[in-house]
Order: C-alpha cells, then sequence, then structure tokens
C-alpha cells in the first residue's frame, strides 16, 4: 500500500441523497420547421452552384446532428453545394485528422449530414484587427462562395463580454484553426475577451457569411431555441441571443462545498472540459462567479474528448483511469494555444474514484464527517441529477427557508410552468428541487469504481 492510500484510505464518506434541480424547460420541436421558416423570412439566397462551408465546432451540441443535417439540405434546395469545415481552433491536437474525428465523434459525417467533411490546418489573412494583428481564417471557408456559421451561443469561460461564445467566436477562434486561435489569445486571458470581439469583428467584415445559425439549449442539455441571421444582423443579435441563454444556464444548487466530486470533464463539456463557473474554479483571474469548493476531485475524461482532458488543471485530485486516459500532445497542445497552461497540470492521482472522494474529504479540512458538505455530478452541462450529504441539503434548506436561492413557493414535484429563474453565484440556478431518495451510501464497486452514471 502506498503511503498516499494510507494517508485517505480510512475518511469515512458521508450518505448522500439523489436530487433533481429544476431548470428552464423551454423546448424547441419542430427544429427543422423553425430553421426553414427563418431562412425563408430572412430573405438569405444562394446562387445555383454555389460552394457554401458550413462550420461544425467541437461541443456536443443538442440536436447538433438534427440541425447540421437541416442546414445541409437548406443549401441543397437553394442549389448549393454545401461542406463541412472544422472550426475548433486547436482542438483534436491540432490536426486536420485529429478534428475530423472529433467531428466523427459528435455524429458529423458525410454519411449522417449529407455533406462531405473537408479539413485541414491551412489559413489564410483576410485582413488585420485594428490593432494590426493579423485575422487568420480557415483556407477553404474563405476560397468558398459563402459561409454559414453554425454553432451555440453561451457564457464563455474566460470571456465576460457581450459576444462570448456564439457565431463571433467561431470566426475568432474556431474557423481561425489553430494559427488564428493562437493569434487570437496572444494577448493574454485578461484581454482575450476584447480581442475575441476584435478578432470576430474584424473577420465578420471581410468573409463572405451567407448566414448565422444560432441555437441555445435549457437547463436540461435540450435545444431551446434557433435563430437563422444575416450577415448584417450578428452583431446587433447575437448579444441578445446571449442574454437569453444565460437565463437559462444550470447551476449547483449548494453555494458552498467542502467536496464536489465530477463523474468526468471533457471538451465536449466545456472549453476548459469542466465550466469553471460551475465547478467554482476561475481561469481568468477574476472574482468566482460559482460555488465555494474547498476540494475537486475527477474521474473520467469523455470518449469524445480523444484524450484532450483540459481542465485536470482545476482539480485537486483525479483517478488513474483519468490519468491513464489522458492524451498528453492533446492537452497541452489546446491548453497552450487557449494561454492557460495551468489547466493542462496534472493534479494528484489517486487509484480509485473512493480514494478520490476520500482525499477531498481529507482536503476539506471538515474534522466531523457528519458536516462535510459533499457534493457529486455527472459533470457540468448535465446538472439536473446531483448528489448531495446530508449536510449540503440543510444548506439548500436553509437558503429556501431565507428565501435567498429559490422563490418563495419553490416547486418540489415539478411545476415548473411560470417559476422564474432567480440569479445565484453570479450566474442562473435551478428554480426548484426534489428530494429523489433517502440517504444513502455512495456506491462503488469491489475495485472502488464510482457506480452513479456511466461513461459518455
Amino acid at each position: 500500500m502506498s503511503k498516499l492510500t494510507e494517508m485517505v484510505q480510512d475518511y469515512q464518506i458521508p450518505k448522500v441523497c439523489k436530487v433533481r434541480q429544476i431548470f428552464d424547460s423551454t423546448r424547441l420541436k419542430d427544429v427543422e420547421g423553425k430553421m426553414s421558416a427563418l431562412w425563408k423570412a430572412s430573405g438569405i439566397s444562394i446562387k445555383p452552384g454555389a460552394r457554401i462551408a458550413i462550420t461544425g465546432g467541437s461541443r456536443g451540441i443538442a440536436g447538433y446532428q438534427r440541425v447540421m443535417k437541416h442546414a445541409v439540405q437548406l443549401v441543397k434546395d437553394a442549389g448549393g453545394i454545401p461542406f463541412i469545415v472544422p472550426a475548433m481552433g486547436s482542438h483534436g491536437g491540432g490536426t486536420a485528422q485529429g478534428q475530423e474525428k472529433m467531428l466523427e465523434n459528435l455524429g458529423i459525417t458525410q454519411k449522417t449530414v449529407g455533406a462531405p467533411v473537408v479539413s485541414s490546418m491551412d489559413v489564410v489573412e483576410v485582413t488585420k484587427t485594428e490593432l494590426g494583428l493579423p485575422v487568420y481564417i480557415d483556407k477553404n471557408a474563405v476560397e468558398a462562395d459563402g459561409i454559414i456559421l453554425l454553432n451555440r451561443v453561451k457564457t464563455h469561460t474566460s470571456i465576460r463580454e457581450e459576444f462570448q461564445s456564439g457565431l463571433l467566436k467561431m470566426m475568432a477562434i474556431g474557423l481561425a484553426k489553430h494559427k488564428g486561435a493562437a493569434m487570437t489569445h496572444s494577448l493574454g486571458t485578461p484581454n482575450l475577451g476584447e480581442n475575441m470581439v476584435r478578432v470576430g469583428k474584424a473577420a465578420i467584415g471581410a468573409l463572405k457569411i451567407t448566414a448565422g445559425i444560432a441555437l441555445i439549449e435549457n437547463g436540461y442539455e435540450e435545444l431551446a431555441d434557433v435563430y437563422v441571421l444575416r450577415q448584417d444582423q450578428i452583431l446587433e443579435e447575437e448579444p441578445k441571443i446571449l442574454q437569453r441563454a444565460v437565463s437559462m444556464i444550470p447551476m449547483i444548487c449548494t453555494p458552498a462545498i467542502d467536496a464536489l466530486i465530477v463523474r468526468e470533464l471533457g471538451k465536449d463539456v466545456s472549453g476548459t472540459g469542466m465550466d469553471p463557473a460551475v465547478v467554482g474554479r476561475p481561469i481568468n483571474r477574476k472574482p468566482n462567479e460559482g460555488p465555494q469548493v474547498e476540494a475537486l476531485g475527477v474521474l473520467r475524461v469523455t470518449k469524445r474528448s480523444d484524450g484532450n482532458a483540459s481542465g485536470t488543471g482545476m482539480a485537486d485530485f483525479i483517478s488513474r483511469k483519468l490519468r491513464a486516459a489522458i492524451n498528453e500532445e492533446y492537452t497541452c497542445v489546446n491548453s497552450l494555444t487557449g494561454m492557460k497552461p495551468v489547466v493542462a497540470a496534472i493534479p494528484i492521482t489517486l487509484e480509485t474514484d473512493r480514494l478520490v472522494v476520500q482525499g477531498c474529504i481529507k482536503a476539506s479540512g471538515q474534522i466531523v464527517n457528519e458536516k462535510v458538505k459533499l457534493v457529486l455530478i455527472k459533470n457540468t452541462k448535465s446538472l439536473d441529477e446531483i448528489y448531495l450529504s446530508e449536510t449540503a441539503l440543510k444548506s439548500v434548506r436553509e437558503l429556501i427557508r431565507k428565501n435567498e436561492f429559490f422563490p418563495e413557493k419553490f416547486p418540489v414535484n415539478d411545476g415548473r410552468n411560470g417559476v422564474p429563474a432567480r440569479k445565484t453565484c453570479g450566474l442562473q440556478g435551478p428554480v426548484g428541487i426534489e428530494i429523489c431518495s433517502d440517504f444513502e451510501e455512495v456506491p462503488f464497486d469491489g475495485e472502488g469504481n464510482l457506480l452513479l452514471w456511466e461513461d459518455s
């Protein structure tokens, strides 16, 4: 037995109960119908035979394959020739093959969406920013007759401008490929937001943008709405779309956590593997927007990430299984391009999931086991089902009693309709909770693997 294992193995893990967090459940059912109606109403035109590049990002977006397939069909119906361009900066190890593989992992292939994937890391300089910095864009996209920017609009892990993750970022970082993404990040994390907006605005004025297709998700990782914009509408409308997206963001209902366990991180979950605002680990030198977390443990990296474990550096402990799955080249290239090498750091590694939980409990500094506020989540996107220790749940009940978190009459079964979201931890939180089980032991198998949720 190692000395490290010996140090943590006797720490008792408090019992937990399953809690369902209730978020905004707005859902768009007829995606294709709304896209077609908006496309027609926008007056977007494509000349017969025009080659149109459609951007394919690296995130696991709700309804991604369905939306991409219909975007391809809209181009075909207009007589155009669509193709997909990976638009993911330095992801996939910063290689053409790696980025095509990432799209395949997300279900985006010629067979599934009806258009070929044309992947290359070649870029051309299309203009310069007002600071004189070059703006690089994927060569295949530039040489096309038009570009459709397709992306989800949401908050960014490091940017707090009126534009964050969305269509503008798709040009400044995604379509910029490795070379351009490095340039956009070159002024450092404190200046990333302003520079990203500066680069994106310069790019939109220099490119042939056929349309922008913006998606937003609800608190359950479902497609909430879709927007189809002309080139001249993007700068005005995207900030408004972001405001609506922010109102649906899921958060953990516990503002102070002793030990937070995240089942998985991944590039399909967040640009930094885990959303810093959810796990309470800011990486942009700005105030924490999430819960106060004493100790953070992570157990796995998603299969879709191909070993890119960017975000591990935010954790205090990881499991041996996570460490064995890390592709250091992919992780370091992506993190260094983003000017945040710290998120690629490898934390203390413990042999099993159980030991990671125990390590976090030790590091939390709570002497009395029963007082440990333990929270377990699947990942920072899937927050509708979480597990809370008794003390953690008591802290939520106290907030409810004081009317500091949820509405005065919060739902305990469902009853989401008409219940307004409340601000908490700087962003949005759930509008209610439902306690789904009694307090039970955290389940592990004989080898110490956590038996909550399956690997993604």
